[in-house]
């Protein structure tokens, strides 16, 4: 998998992942945002969550993401919503990021948690940021299986049956990581659908006004790749959403 196949197809989008506008900020009306309050986004992307939610409820924080690109949209996006003075963004590797452990009232990582080696080691990355244990959120972004699939389709796909769970057992996954999951937002279909069709229209058009690029043949080939996949397998299979998470006490 290549970064810059995904900094080209998710170049028109501002949140990527399959979730909209409108629930993002439901999910920052659901966490009871406030001024004062202090986020860690891991694997932030182009960095909407923190500035849209810096803008709107007066927070602070940190985007930790790899891409130099990624990273340079999320700071021309927290000038463009005046709050640069509220946020940064950090372009390393969010695996292991601790340079302001203890420090944030909510730690985020949405759609990304193959960055700790999947949920529950996530997670526990996760819980190091937090400032008080007890008092602070955890949100994560994750798949999980809308019905068992089949060995063909894990193959596909690049899962194995065990890495995921049904949304029935999301509470027991992330109970793994001495956490308790307290709320959540579910992705629609029509969620899903706009997050990948809209990257397929961006592939399309970034192809012809770049076909001599040394990478147009194989960004073309993974592009076909991920719309069979996603079209005869894990528009069935696969669901995701935001949970939001709680320290066991």
């Amino acid at each position: 998998m290549s970064l810059r196949y995904h900094e080209i197809a998710e170049a028109e989008h501002r949140i990527l992942n399959p979730f909209t506008e409108a629930k993002l900020m439901h999910l920052g009306e659901i966490c009871r945002l406030r001024p004062g309050m202090r986020q860690l986004d891991l694997a932030c992307g182009q960095g909407e969550m923190l500035c849209r939610w810096a803008e709107k409820y007066g927070i602070t924080g940190t985007g930790v993401d790899i891409s130099t690109v990624f990273t340079g949209i999320a700071r021309k996006r927290a000038e463009e919503l005046g709050v640069a003075d509220k946020v940064e963004f950090v372009c390393t590797d969010a695996n292991g990021y601790t340079e302001q452990s203890g420090k944030y009232d909510i730690v985020s990582c949405i759609g990304a948690t193959w960055i700790g080696g999947g949920t529950v080691g996530t997670i526990e990355q996760m819980k190091k940021a937090l400032k008080d244990p007890h008092e602070g959120l955890l949100l994560v972004g994750e798949v999980y299986w809308r019905e068992t699939p089949t060995a063909e389709a894990c193959r596909v796909m690049g899962f194995k049956l065990h890495e995921l769970v049904g949304l029935g057992g999301m509470p027991g996954r992330f109970a793994e990581a001495g956490a308790e999951l307290i709320e959540m937002i579910i992705a629609a279909e029509d969620d899903w659908d706009r997050y990948e069709a809209k990257q397929w229209w961006q592939v399309f058009h970034w192809l012809r006004a770049n076909p001599d690029d040394p990478d147009a043949a194989a960004l073309k080939e993974w592009t076909e790749k991920a719309q069979y996949k996603y079209l005869n397998y894990e528009r069935r299979y696969c669901g995701w959403g935001v949970f939001v998470l709680k320290v066991k006490t």
